[in-house]
């Protein structure tokens, strides 16, 4: 039992979490229990920054944020170079060891010739945060000096130290803002801020290797931790300890029933889905986080301490019959944490923006209420709720939904303790419907993106493979941009229109025609959407000529937020006003695109102004109007 107490320090209990990896590997050893380990998907890199055969080592930084495996791959580095475990188990956040690279490529392969090599000294700065004089408190003049020291190197090639820092971002920058002021200070922080802006890994001139993780994609992280998490040894070894005496493990026991339903390639699939959604909306989530998640999916239960079970839990919990309260799929968005609690916890955050359970359609609920002996929806009902003996219509299910139906009860609390129900229910159809039946259900329409699986089936799969996005959805894009760059409810989607108010381009109505940029390929003008292979991103470019376009992020949220512009013709509530404002900046680029194309054109100005102003037929096509004006 004792692998169910150690992964509870995984979940969402109190923590030191700045030296989070140094907690979990003092624990592991305590307990005589392997920490979840994987490969991380920059490891190789980071470690050959410091191959031995390197005639020119340089220095790395690894920087994210909190919880993304820098001090885990700071040791994977001291490992490679033989460092002593007894010194990294130390609390210390600075280490240093001597390691001999070959002066050139003569000692190659490996030479005994001492001559043939040079010492380096290598410092490790585990955590930046942690080393670093408080803010407002002066630096300490050796520590320093170190960190001047380590800014001469990266522009010294005959220099015998290197450096390996590791820092999160805010850290980084800010740190370097308190040293006292020299060239190399300057140029190393302008170094810093160029290499984070334009997410670079290295600048030519300068001895640096510059890894940011929290650019590493949150649902190939996932794939990894959860295949760590389920293949971990203490499984095996619980499973060989069941009791069913006390139930720990047993045919009963809400963990295992959990640990079994994460093993199914639905769930995961579904998981998987809503971390790169994650990505595509520009929200990062960390090793730490991954793993916060799967723990508080399989222990979570709103009535024990810390809302995460032990062994001792177990019995109780059956015998009190509240097993249901420990659904996975629940636990997945934190409903077994109290609300404060919850919103504390990054990825519960981020899941907490799909709005799932809260979000819902008239056939989802009708299943749900009214599907229990229904001629049409009973076999959805039977499957999906019935037939769930863990998570799915137990006797406070059937209870609640009967005094719903017949108003029997009238007390609010009663009322509220359905509908919390229903959440948990809804919750639980995201992960139990087969793929082959989203459309019939329309299970996006349980999250606030109704658009997110087609943004990752045809949009985000057609890109990755190299193929075309549909034109129906292209087109439909294009009318949600013609919508919100004139403020009209603008029916064409042949054409992209961008248009002013006359005098500013943001304007929520603009009625002045600037120009129009033909969709399909036309001399020199298209619009399309390609996946940026180095930035991950899905990328909607308005060509006005082969080398002069304009790109867009095109992420799930301004997606999603053109979709329903151009199908329901009304901004969502649902979306904040950064979309919108972000659109009408898109349009401020393309007319300065546009402008750039005149001046190399060099149109020749009449006497007179003439200018189009756009008009909407009955239909909602554009029908521009020349009106000349005379001086």
């Amino acid at each position: 039992m004792k692998w169910l107490r150690f992964l509870r320090h995984y979940g969402p209990v109190p923590r030191n979490d700045n030296m989070y990896d140094e907690t979990v590997q003092r624990s592991a050893r305590r307990l005589g229990i392997a920490p979840i380990e994987f490969e991380h998907p920059m490891a190789a890199r980071v470690v050959n920054c410091f191959d031995k055969n390197a005639t020119d080592p340089v220095s790395v930084i690894l920087t994210g944020t909190a919880g993304d495996g820098k001090t885990h791959l700071c040791r994977q580095v001291w490992k490679a170079l033989n460092g002593n475990d007894d010194d990294w188990a130390l609390d210390s956040p600075y280490l240093t060891l001597k390691w001999l690279y070959p002066k050139d490529r003569k000692a190659w392969p490996e030479s005994h010739d001492p001559k043939l090599y040079r010492e380096v000294k290598i410092h490790f700065i585990r955590d930046l945060s942690g080393w670093a004089p408080q803010q407002g408190a002066e630096w300490e003049p050796e520590k320093e000096q170190l960190l001047q020291n380590f800014c001469h190197s990266l522009f010294n090639p005959d220099t015998d130290e290197i450096f390996l820092i590791a820092a999160n971002d805010g850290q980084l920058v800010e740190s370097w803002r308190r040293l006292h002021e020299t060239d190399d200070v300057k140029r190393a922080r302008q170094v810093f801020e160029d290499l984070l802006v334009e997410d670079r890994q290295e600048q030519p001139g300068v001895r640096l290797q510059f890894f940011n993780l929290s650019r590493t994609n949150s649902a190939e992280l996932f794939d990894r931790a959860v295949q760590a998490f389920l293949n971990h040894p203490g499984w095996e070894e619980l499973k060989e300890v069941v009791s069913r005496e006390n139930e720990v493990f047993g045919p009963n026991c809400p963990i295992r029933r959990n640990y079994e339903l994460l093993q199914t390639s639905l769930v995961q699939s579904r998981l998987r889905s809503l971390l790169e959604l994650c990505d595509y909306n520009g929200l990062h989530v960390s090793i730490r986080q991954v793993l916060l998640l799967l723990t508080n999916a399989v222990l979570g239960h709103p009535d024990v301490k810390d809302h995460l079970m032990i062994p001792a839990d177990v019995p109780k919990i059956i015998a009190a019959g509240t097993v249901s309260k420990a659904s996975l799929y629940n636990n997945t968005f934190g409903g077994n944490l109290s609300e404060i609690r919850r919103n504390g916890i990054t990825i519960f955050d981020y899941l907490e923006r799909f709005q799932i359970g809260t979000e819902t359609s008239n056939r989802v609920d009708n299943i749900l209420i009214f599907g229990e002996g229904d001629e049409n929806l009973g076999t959805y009902f039977d499957r999906f709720i019935a037939k769930d003996d863990f998570y799915g219509a137990d006797a406070r299910f059937y209870a609640a939904k009967r005094e719903y139906i017949e108003g029997t009860d009238e007390s609010e609390e009663r009322a509220q303790e359905f509908l919390e129900m229903l959440v948990s229910q809804r919750r639980g159809l995201f992960f139990k419907v087969p793929k082959q039946e989203e459309m019939d259900l329309n299970l996006w329409e349980l999250t606030v993106f109704k658009f997110a699986g087609e943004y990752l089936d045809s949009v985000l799969g057609a890109l990755k493979q190299s193929g075309v996005v549909k034109r129906p959805i292209l087109l439909r894009l294009v009318k949600g941009l013609n919508r919100v760059f004139t403020g009209m409810l603008i029916n064409s989607d042949r054409e992209l229109y961008l248009a002013t108010s006359g005098n500013y381009s943001q304007a929520k109505v603009s009625r002045i025609l600037v120009e129009r940029v033909s969709v399909e390929p036309s001399k020199g003008e298209k619009v399309i959407l390609r996946h940026d292979a180095s930035s991950g991103r899905v990328v909607l470019s308005v060509y006005f000529t082969p080398e002069l376009f304009t790109d867009f992020n095109l992420t799930l949220i301004r997606y999603e937020f053109l979709s329903r512009i151009a199908l329901e013709g009304a901004l969502p509530a649902s979306f904040s006003k950064e979309c919108y404002e972000d659109l009408l900046a898109f349009k401020s680029q393309l007319i300065a695109a546009y402008m750039k194309r005149q001046a190399k054109e060099q149109v020749i100005a009449g006497s007179t102004i003439g200018l189009n102003l756009l008009t909407l037929t009955e239909q909602g096509m554009p029908d521009p109007r020349f009106v000349e004006i005379v001086p």
